[in-house]
């Protein structure tokens, strides 16, 4: 039957629960009613050729709950006078609720409506705009209303978001929450209490609270420049410290090289070098290094995987760092370790600006699949014997670059 049915009916109604407008209508905008819905009626050729499906039919939409048809006088020229359903209404929204078995859900809103209007009348805008996403909200609805006003009263505090002191309110449920609170913040703060700049992404930076230091790790690979008694140079500290680490007198002037790499393997097994020091790189962010003016003025050396994504790290370390130079990611070091291939699950595609001419090439070597489907080449798989004469090279005097071997003894091993 192509004729509208009680089951086409009732998908109308859903879609506008759907669509917010039913809640809509509670807040007191959007839809009025009786509202009119679509139907699709027998022609009157269907009249006369299909006239006991259309009787069928008419009874089905009378034995229909919840609608009212308005029918329609007919003469027909074989059948005479009959009533014909021309249109089909819904009376009262509380119908619609009824229809779709949402009166609990209706009754939360309204409690939720009432309460806004009680407490922050000034967020009605945002809860008829967006009527689902505020019933979704109906259970923590008066602990978000506790944190705006709290908010509102302590603008930017300078705080870490677990000292905010709230009943019945922990940093958990900030965190979780903070979509929505940062879409009313927006709205109710002043524009200075609200950082839309750089870092304005973060909801701790935005709205003025402190944020858990970056940290970076870091070795020493020189025992010469000691920071701690001991064989372990390796350190964790916050981003700020790592600024000012070449202002430590240890370390003044005795750090000419720094490498940077991803794996942390390789990080622990880089060996002794003179005037050097490693990185625990962090992937796609080097947004930290930034700030260290310091790296600007020694060697950086970048070591990452041979596919597309390590390319790409080291576009975007070069926006940082423009004078750092790879190592091991060259064609020489892929074609030489061809039994450890592997294969990159989702390779870069987009244009990298900051790369040399070698690298340039072979990265869009790795584009075309000259050798291999999505080949990749990690650096962990590099033979080591490999890292350290690529390393050797770096080196302007060989005898600087020494591996502790404890089996002989910590008698210096020089790498050529």
């Amino acid at each position: 039957m192509d004729w509208t049915d009680p089951r086409d009916l009732r998908r109308q109604v859903q879609k506008l629960w759907d669509r917010g407008i039913l809640l809509k209508c509670l807040a007191g905008e959007g839809l009025s009613f009786p509202h009119r819905l679509r139907l699709q009626a027998p022609s009157r050729r269907e009249l006369t050729e299909r006239f006991d499906e259309v009787r069928r039919w008419i009874a089905m939409l009378q034995e229909a709950r919840r609608f009212r048809l308005e029918m329609q006088s007919i003469q027909h020229r074989v059948l005479g006078k009959n009533l014909i359903p021309q249109a089909v209404w819904i009376d009262r929204v509380e119908d619609a609720l009824a229809l779709l078995g949402k009166q609990r859900e209706a009754a939360s809103f309204a409690a939720l409506l009432e309460l806004t209007r009680s407490r922050r009348s000034d967020l009605l805008p945002w809860v008829r705009q967006y009527p689902l996403k505020a019933l979704a909200l109906a259970a923590p609805w008066s602990r978000l209303l506790d944190v705006v006003e709290w908010m509102l009263k302590h603008p930017r505090p300078g705080i870490y978001l677990r000292q905010v002191d709230i009943p019945g309110v922990h940093s958990k449920f900030i965190e979780t929450h903070r979509g929505t609170l940062g879409a009313w913040l927006d709205r109710l703060l002043p524009s200075e209490a609200v950082e839309r700049r750089g870092g304005g992404e973060s909801f701790a930076l935005r709205y003025g609270f402190l944020e858990k230091p970056q940290r970076l790790r870091f070795r020493l690979l020189d025992s010469a420049s000691a920071l701690l008694p001991g064989a372990s140079q390796d350190f964790s500290v916050t981003a700020e410290s790592f600024c000012e680490l070449a202002a430590e007198p240890r370390l003044r002037g005795k750090v000419r090289r720094v490498f940077i790499t991803e794996n942390e393997i390789n990080f622990l097994a880089l060996p002794a070098l003179s005037e050097s020091l490693a990185v625990f790189g962090a992937g796609y962010g080097f947004d930290v290094l930034a700030d260290v003016s310091w790296l600007r003025d020694v060697s950086v050396y970048y070591w990452g995987d041979i596919d597309t994504h390590g390319f790409a790290i080291l576009d975007q370390l070069r926006a940082q760092l423009p004078h750092a130079q790879s190592i091991l990611m060259d064609r020489e070091t892929l074609l030489a370790h061809r039994p450890f291939w592997g294969e990159e699950a989702e390779p870069q595609r987009r244009e990298l600006s900051r790369l040399t001419e070698a690298e340039q090439e072979l990265y869009g070597e790795l584009r075309a699949q000259r050798w291999a489907v999505n080949l990749r080449l990690e650096q962990e798989r590099i033979g080591f014997g490999w890292v350290k004469n690529s390393l050797g090279k770096i080196m302007r005097d060989p005898r600087s670059l020494r591996i502790t071997d404890e089996s002989s003894q910590n008698t210096p091993v020089v790498i050529f």
